[in-house]
């Protein structure tokens, strides 16, 4: 069964606890955290200028928001933060989110990229998706692929597809379903 995809990357560093007092406090925090987590990725997924070509991730700590990633526009990134700081639970944001450069080139790669690989077959049920998972972040003609897909050969041909124009380097930091389970399970 496939469940809802968020473009948005798991980070969560918790710290264990070593007495009583402590493990029941901790007990507590994660939930929190856990929840602010997903506010915050919600937030992220209904900006309207968040597109394919962004990535943004986001980790949650004591009510510490700590956002990275890159976006194609400058005004993005602030509008980002403005939108998570509101978000109910947060006490701060760490905004580290970089300004992908302007570049002809880098632009019609994405498009190139983007075409061929909602354009296949095999991932015409993402790009049907209001936030289709696959996102494309091209920076000085080097390609990285960021997102969740169903399975390892879905991941493996998305980066295959990639490879077929002009880009100096692609580097493939997809994600299973299976994957992005196995840290939340771990993380919680």
């Amino acid at each position: 069964m496939r469940k809802s995809i968020v473009s948005v990357v798991v980070v969560f560093a918790l710290l264990g606890a070593t007495g009583l007092a402590s493990a029941a406090a901790d007990q507590q925090r994660p939930r929190k955290d856990l929840q602010v987590f997903n506010d915050v990725s919600r937030e992220v997924q209904r900006y309207a200028y968040f597109t394919i070509f962004d990535d943004v991730s986001a980790s949650v700590h004591d009510g510490v928001v700590t956002l990275a990633g890159k976006v194609t526009m400058p005004f993005k990134s602030s509008e980002i933060q403005k939108r998570v700081a509101k978000v109910d639970g947060v006490t701060q944001v760490v905004n580290k989110i970089q300004v992908l450069p302007v570049s002809f080139f880098d632009d019609g790669l994405r498009y190139q990229i983007a075409r061929a690989i909602y354009g296949n077959p095999s991932f015409w049920n993402y790009a049907a998706m209001v936030n289709p998972p696959i996102h494309i972040v091209v920076e000085n003609g080097h390609v990285t692929l960021t997102g969740v897909v169903n399975s390892n050969v879905e991941r493996m041909l998305a980066r295959s597809i990639a490879t077929q124009f002009d880009a100096l380097s692609v580097t493939n930091d997809l994600k299973t379903d299976a994957e992005v389970q196995a840290a939340l399970e771990k993380g919680a």
